[in-house]
């Protein structure tokens, strides 16, 4: 293995460390959302389940699919595996709270972070759609691909609506979530 030089971080094999790949690709601005799930396994009634991102993106128009990475191993990854049915809440910038709730480590349960948001329950799969988002999406899930320390989750597009016509989206940029100007 390389050694690195003082103050330089060790590129993987590959050639790029870490800390390189994280500065650069900060740069890179992002809308954030909200992916949503009921997770039918947890408890009598089922639970639900939130987890914020920002590497989401529209995959194909026809058919309509869009495709979410999520941490391998992460809870939201556990859940999507079992559960083909999920949905995704396109954050308005005064969302900033909302993503912030969904993204911590070490945060406590997803009821808790429920408990005093506004949302309705999606028809098609069962999941929380956050009141006030820009836009908000059911889908279900057609193929997972294993890239790297995370799953690229692909799903078709079942539901889509505008609900609300006010205000940009919440973006994430250099590491803080911002709005556009």
């Amino acid at each position: 293995m390389p050694q690195a030089e003082p103050g330089r971080a060790v590129p993987h094999a590959g050639g790029v460390s870490e800390d390189e790949f994280r500065a650069a690709l900060a740069r890179l601005a992002a809308g954030v959302v909200l992916v949503t799930a009921h997770d039918e396994e947890e408890g009598p009634r089922g639970e639900d389940v939130g987890m914020t991102a920002t590497a989401f993106l529209s995959v194909s128009l026809d058919p309509p699919l869009v495709m979410v990475s999520v941490r391998n191993g992460s809870r939201m990854d556990d859940v999507l595996e079992r559960q083909p049915l999920w949905a995704v809440s396109l954050l308005a910038e005064g969302q900033r709270q909302i993503a912030g709730r969904f993204a911590m480590k070490g945060r406590v349960s997803d009821r808790l972070l429920f408990e005093e948001l506004s949302y309705t329950r999606g028809e098609a799969s069962g999941a929380p759609l956050i009141s006030g988002a820009l836009a908000t999406l059911e889908c279900r899930t057609e193929q997972r691909v294993q890239a790297g320390d995370h799953t690229l989750v692909v799903a078709r597009v079942l539901t889509a609506h505008t609900p609300s016509a006010a205000g940009g989206p919440l973006t994430y940029f250099r590491g803080r979530y911002r709005h556009l100007s």
